[in-house]
């Protein structure tokens, strides 16, 4: 089957080149061991309660448990046992998926909660109430490193959800409701939301998302919110995500990262990166046509990349709802490629958990297609819901979480991924490919990825009913004729070819068509795909994925500054391990120069801190501003903007934990350093220092810390 699907990918001229290729399925880049890159992955996310029940033995009883999944919002089965056994029978391998997104693992309530008529479990593991503890309706320690193991051996990645933004739900006067949030520490109970002398939780109620402080600072809806500001909590979180790392996941997937403080969370991930750094990635929702440069400003600087909402919306736009066309989503493309410093590093989807599923009755499952077609083939990571294969439908939650209907391995939905997801690995283009658009009307889009001397043509044509003559066409494959990867799928499309000056000939693009056109071959001078994790500090270790590498150590930039000899870990044609050298903190381009001295282009913008981080809240009080005035921050460490006016930090926050005249952030910062800072007052007017010597604190070796001073005028 591997060489019939080679020799339909490859054109006629260029077959013997692409097998050459081949290698590189077998590769660094490509390994579970790789637990910084997923840009040659496919992940496939599961509910775990709803894929397949494994071992009837650890489902819940009574009340909890739907039999049949009748009632959604119930236990309904699914477990550990039941992922492993379908990794073991090959169902997912089958469909070319290399990396699995999980619920969350932890221990959650058990208690039946009632919603208006309706009982409600945390089935979903998002209402947690011991992060060291595993969820044991999804089965024990050992089912779960059985997981682990099976996935590996299969050359599947494991990606667990993690939520620590709160814990379940919760009354402030009634503590009889659930189990009122309470938080255990590996079965020792720290606090309920009612009894809580510490302040483990926050108290402000519950946010009306009116404002990002809001949103922050107060209970999700019923869920009792936590307070990373709290020592003892960081500890609880750095210890407790420890655990699962220890137990040999590659990724987290952080649920609510708009909802906690930006400063903690670049800590915990600048913690994750100095042990045992995986693939993160946070969810930021963003809704329909929404773009939010906060979001923007997250992804590029927490250390995690991003749910790419912004990606998911646009594609059901245009190919679920027909509310946007091909230009529009071509935009976002564009668009984004600037947004986001590493954009191939943000995961894209087309419905989830939290979304109408993308299947709706009596619609096409071309549109699907096309748009699965669209998320394995365009930059980015991508992720496929459970059960899409199946063209599973569910209006909302929980019926877009239902119980997997089917493991049909003969649906074109099944086919389509099983062609292109392990284009991912064997043509990196597609993996780590620029991006251009090639053709494009309101129902056509036709756009090419390239790296090196690799390339692939995608082309969609998003309107049913009518085929599209395509005229003027230029691509960047070598002249020849190519045959559609997804030749023998049904899904219309054509042979295309190409002169010496890549021009394509005439050709129609047939009504509801997806084609493929790819060219692979071996790159034999250094090119850098991808930096990973993009966060790190001096001494520790960034993994370095590409081609044309080399057998032989050459050398490792971070800007000016060379990396050689023991400080490079590992090196080979397709990957280098290195040690952060030891360079002043900020934004480094990253490139590789071969044994020769021959160089690669640059990865820019990745961040070298400091060192290891803590998180401090800054407060200043009595800081009177006028209308459209804000106050800031900035300091003498790169994590404090280094005294910058034009791009210091903020603007502060002054509604929730302190009031206005008084204004609050919380900020990561180099752990034990002695800090200068200042605040500064920026609107459309010239901006206003607070007068003064400047403010002066030691960070904590550890843990967190809060300093208060006030404006000094």
């Amino acid at each position: 089957m591997e060489t019939t699907r080679r020799a339909l990918a490859c054109a006629a001229v260029a077959c013997a080149a692409a097998s050459l290729g081949q290698t590189a399925l077998a590769s660094p880049d490509t390994s579970v061991s790789n637990k910084q890159g997923f840009n040659t992955d496919v992940i496939y996310q599961i509910v775990t309660d709803r894929l397949k029940d494994g071992n009837t033995a650890n489902n819940p009883t009574g009340s909890a448990f739907s039999s049949g999944c009748t009632q959604r919002k119930l236990y309904c089965g699914g477990d550990w046992a039941g992922i492993t056994a379908k990794i073991n029978d090959g169902y997912l391998t089958g469909m070319g998926i290399t990396a699995i997104w999980i619920s969350q693992p932890v221990e959650n309530i058990t208690a039946v909660l009632n919603y208006s008529g309706t009982n409600s479990t945390a089935y979903h593991g998002y209402w947690a109430r011991d992060f060291k503890k595993p969820n044991l309706a999804f089965g024990t320690l050992t089912d779960f490193t059985n997981l682990v193991n099976a996935a590996h051996a299969k050359g599947i990645k494991v990606i667990i959800d993690f939520a620590p933004n709160h814990t379940s739900p919760a009354s402030q006067s009634d503590s009889t409701f659930g189990e009122n949030g309470k938080l255990y520490d590996n079965g020792s109970l720290m606090a309920s939301y009612s009894s809580d002398p510490n302040g483990y939780f926050h108290h402000n109620g519950g946010t009306d998302f009116s404002t990002l402080e809001s949103g922050i600072y107060r209970n999700l809806f019923d869920l009792a919110d936590l307070n990373h500001n709290k020592t003892q909590i960081d500890a609880y979180f750095k210890a407790a995500i420890k655990v699962w790392l220890d137990l040999g996941i590659d990724g987290i997937r952080f649920d609510a990262v708009k909802h906690m403080p930006f400063g903690w969370q670049k800590n915990l991930m600048a913690y994750i990166h100095g042990y045992k750094p995986v693939f993160s990635f946070g969810e930021w929702f963003l809704g329909v046509g929404e773009v939010d440069p906060a979001n923007h400003y997250f992804a590029n600087r927490s250390g995690m990349s991003f749910l790419d909402f912004q990606f998911a919306q646009k594609v059901r736009q245009v190919f679920k709802d027909g509310s946007a066309d091909m230009t529009a989503l071509n935009q976002m493309i564009s668009d984004t490629s600037t947004q986001y410093n590493q954009v191939n590093d943000q995961v894209t989807f087309i419905d989830n958990h939290d979304m109408a599923r993308f299947q709706a009755a009596g619609v096409s499952g071309r549109k699907l297609e096309q748009a699965v077609a669209f998320t394995l083939t365009s930059r980015g990571v991508p992720a496929i819901y459970y059960g899409t294969e199946q063209y599973m439908q569910g209006t909302g939650d929980p019926d877009n979480r239902a119980m997997m209907t089917s493991f049909s391995t003969t649906t074109t939905a099944y086919k389509l991924i099983k062609a292109l997801a392990p284009l991912r690995k064997s043509n990196p283009a597609i993996a780590y490919g620029s991006t251009v658009q090639r053709w494009v009307n309101s129902d056509v889009l036709i756009f090419e990825r390239q790296f090196g001397t690799n390339v692939a043509v995608v082309a969609i044509n998003r309107n049913l009913s009518v085929a599209q003559p395509i005229s003027g066409f230029f691509a960047a494959l070598p002249a020849g004729t190519y045959t559609d990867v997804l030749a023998g799928l049904g899904l219309g499309g054509n042979s295309i070819t190409v002169n010496s000056s890549g021009a394509v000939s005439n050709f129609t693009l047939a009504a509801g068509a997806v084609a493929v056109w790819q060219y692979a071959a071996p790159i034999t001078t250094p090119r850098v795909g991808h930096v990973g994790p993009a966060m790190s500090y001096p001494g520790k270790t960034i993994t370095i994925d590409g081609r044309g590498f080399g057998a032989t150590k050459g050398t490792v930039m971070f800007g000016a500054t060379a990396v050689t000899g023991a400080n490079i870990l590992s090196w080979e044609d397709t990957q280098v391990k290195v040690l952060v050298p030891s360079v002043a903190a900020g934004m480094y381009g990253v490139s590789v120069k071969n044994a020769s001295a021959v160089a690669s282009n640059v990865i820019n913008n990745i961040e070298i801190l400091s060192g290891p981080q803590v998180a401090v809240r800054f407060v200043v009080n009595n800081a009177t501003t006028v209308s459209g005035e804000n106050v800031f921050l900035t300091g003498d460490k790169w994590e404090l903007t280094n005294w910058s006016a034009t791009a210091p930090l903020g603007p502060m926050f002054n509604q929730v934990m302190y009031q206005y005249p008084s204004w609050y952030t919380d900020v990561s910062v180099p752990a034990g350093a002695t800090i200068s800072y200042k605040f500064l007052k920026k609107s459309s007017n010239p901006t206003v220092w607070e007068g003064g010597s400047n403010h002066t604190f030691v960070a904590p070796a550890s843990g967190t810390a809060t300093v208060n001073v006030n404006w000094q005028p």
